[in-house]
């Protein structure tokens, strides 16, 4: 079993029924796409700097007994896991996957909303934490407007009823 086909079966449970569809390979290949796919790379590296240096600063100050809030273990750790699931999708659809596509720029529309309103409530988090959560949501609206823009919609856009998908 090649990588590959284990790939294209966890992108089965991911993707669900689209998971067979590619966009065209001009699409795929084109230097508007590959120039966004550049800007989301760093702009999730960005992300994965926050996320770790969220844990460390919970760690030193755990280490240095200040009291950390499970709300911030439970956020640092989950957040961590959600850049680099990002990170997967973001691999997928620069390969062409449709599914992983869509995926990336749904959650990376949500995710900013849901950090923002955490962030709001008074008390759930320590000030370091919110400026954290605040500066990942503005990286996470910058990599929904690179998936939003007009070519990679059409780059990226539902195949017409009658056409046949291209697949694997």
């Amino acid at each position: 079993m090649t990588w590959e086909s284990l790939l294209l079966k966890f992108d089965r449970l991911a993707g669900g029924r689209q998971a067979g569809i590619r966009i065209a390979e001009a699409d795929r290949t084109h230097r508007k796409t590959r120039r966004a796919f550049t800007w989301i790379w760093w702009l999730l590296g960005v992300e994965v700097l926050l996320g770790v240096g969220a844990v460390a600063v919970a760690l030193v100050l755990a280490s240095s007994g200040a009291p950390v809030p499970i709300a911030v273990w439970i956020r640092t750790i989950v957040v961590l896991g959600m850049t680099l699931t990002l990170g997967y999708f973001a691999w997928r659809a620069s390969d062409g996957w449709r599914w992983a596509y869509q995926r990336l720029r749904l959650f990376s529309q949500i995710f900013p909303v849901v950090t923002l309103v955490m962030a709001a409530i008074p008390g759930l988090y320590p000030g370091w934490m919110v400026t954290e959560q605040i500066l990942f949501s503005l990286v996470m609206i910058g990599i929904a407007d690179f998936l939003t823009s007009d070519h990679m919609r059409n780059a990226y856009r539902p195949l017409d009823p009658g056409a046949k998908a291209p697949t694997t």
